[in-house]
């Protein structure tokens, strides 16, 4: 998939991006979610057991889009996610902690291990379209 360059460098330097996920029911619910980029077109988010990770599950279609005030315009992505227990919890992500140890130490109060504990539901996202403006 062909991602502008202007919209792939804002998958390396924004901290946060919105994903909605669909319930059952067929009820969108969208939450501000951190992400971690894994290769070309997938990215990795750590969740809580939660209402987005039952709507993800086995694997399900999702969207995502960054604010519009980050710069580059609006970006919406359409993709295909899983919960994924091939990836390491989060006290051993060295890249994810990289990215958002401070974050959780200084802005969340908590330790990685509580960090890890709490949010230990691995969801990979396979980018599969981009609109942009």
């Amino acid at each position: 998939m062909e991602i502008p360059d202007r919209v792939r460098s804002r998958l390396t330097r924004e901290d946060h991006i919105w994903l909605t996920t669909i319930s059952p029911s067929g009820q969108p619910y969208t939450s501000l979610v951190w992400f971690l980029p894994d290769g070309a077109n997938d990215l990795i988010v750590y969740s809580l057991p939660s209402l987005r990770s039952r709507n993800i599950g086995t694997g399900a279609k999702v969207a995502l889009n960054f604010n519009s005030h980050g710069g580059g315009g609006v970006a919406t992505f359409t993709a295909h996610a899983r919960i994924d227990d091939t990836l390491p919890p989060v006290a051993e992500n060295t890249s994810y902690l990289a990215k958002y140890r401070f974050h959780i130490e200084h802005h969340l109060g908590m330790t990685v291990d509580a960090f890890s504990g709490r949010y230990h539901v691995p969801i990979r996202i396979t980018l599969t379209g981009v609109r942009t403006s």
